[in-house]
């Protein structure tokens, strides 16, 4: 079924907040290689992304529980927009830390608002179809970001590319202002009949082995965006070809999205989610082994489609065992999570990039998905 129009309001904002991040993650890598950063400065930078929404994702989880979501999405979309702008103004590798931590704090709210409001409109049997939508959204941002900074870097300048996505984040705060989806806040009628701490969240089993394996395909996902520009920059490639290369990853995504909808009536949640680990682990092992575009843009593709088939059945699956009132926060503790591998992950990885080498770091990675197989196949194929 096609989403109403206030759904499709919510997931073009989301689409808008979404590219605005994609880009400027690439672009911040690309200009701190251009200053001649080390593997573990980027590193940082990268981590500062995500440092701010680990520590804050259950709280505003709680907040739009309580208040709905047109405010903290008006904040989120104008601290992406500021973030964005700094570095367009301001030269140098300083600014680039205080823009990282702007704009991933305020996409963590967009998407915090986003996934709870998706999720909790939904009846039970449509749930999967509308943030199969959602994530359709992101992959076309995940496509467009990439892309636009690897053109406008190389037609024109760094400054050029943050200002581009500002101008972007910008749309998105027009469109929350006008906040005809503010109508679909279902949230604050709804009582907690599980009242407690997020770590009560963290003690449900079920939770809790849809958490690890979601968010070790979400490593997966943010571990390629971190590390291919670095890859591909040794390997001499230019920015708009290492966009194109992001680009079929995202493109993948998008496609098995699409289908979505055909797969969910073939396959369980958990057939579909044990599917995309192990596709993950054979495209990780094979990184370091192409070296040329067109076959690093084949693997990119199949990883896209692995990790993109993830989301969808793993916010799904999380909703339906959520305790009701508090959906919006079991979502905040996915992305605590979630961006606390985004935090520790690009440091760890970054500092073993340069001691050890992009090989080591593609391998382990493959390594620690690989351990996630054996639950999720419990799932999938037995009977608990």
């Amino acid at each position: 079924m096609f989403p109403s129009a206030p759904l499709l309001q919510l997931i073009l904002v989301s689409l808008l907040a979404h590219c605005a991040l994609a880009g400027a993650r690439v672009t911040t890598s690309l200009y701190a290689l251009s200053l001649h950063a080390s593997e573990f400065t980027i590193g940082t930078l990268i981590a500062l992304f995500s440092l701010f929404p680990m520590l804050f994702a259950v709280k505003a989880g709680r907040i739009i529980d309580r208040i709905g979501i047109a405010r903290p999405m008006t904040a989120g979309c104008a601290a992406i927009g500021t973030g964005c702008a700094l570095p367009g103004f301001v030269d140098g590798l300083p600014v680039l830390y205080l823009a990282a931590i702007l704009i991933g704090t305020g996409f963590m709210v967009v998407q915090v608002a986003s996934q709870h409001t998706v999720g909790a409109i939904s009846e039970t049997d449509k749930r999967a179809s509308n943030f199969s939508w959602l994530a359709l959204g992101f992959s076309v941002s995940g496509f467009c970001g990439p892309v636009i900074a690897g053109f406008v870097i190389d037609h024109a300048r760094f400054n050029s590319a943050y200002l581009a996505f500002s101008g972007i984040a910008a749309g998105a705060l027009a469109l929350t202002v006008e906040g005809r989806f503010a109508r679909l806040q279902p949230g604050a009628q709804e009582q907690r009949t599980c009242p407690g701490s997020a770590l009560q969240l963290l003690r449900d089993h079920e939770l809790r082995r849809i958490y690890v394996v979601g968010t070790l395909l979400a490593s997966a996902w943010d571990l390629f965006t971190f590390v291919l520009p670095i890859h591909g920059s040794q390997l001499g490639f230019s920015a708009s070809t290492i966009g194109l290369i992001l680009g079929s990853f995202s493109a993948a995504t998008f496609a098995v999205r699409l289908a979505m909808p055909w797969i969910a009536r073939r396959y369980t949640e958990w057939q579909v989610l044990t599917a995309a680990l192990m596709l993950a682990v054979v495209c990780y092992a094979l990184f370091p082994l192409v070296r040329q575009p067109a076959s690093m843009m084949l693997v990119a593709a199949t990883l896209g489609a692995a990790v993109g088939s993830s989301q969808p059945n793993m916010l799904a699956l999380l909703h339906h065992a959520a305790p009701a009132g508090r959906t919006a926060e079991v979502v905040g503790v996915r992305i605590t999570i979630g961006n606390a591998c985004q935090v520790f992950l690009p440091l760890a990885f970054g500092g073993a990039g340069a001691a050890l080498g992009l090989h080591a770091v593609f391998w382990t990675m493959g390594a620690m998905i690989g351990a996630g197989v054996p639950s999720a196949w419990h799932k999938a194929f037995r009977k608990n």
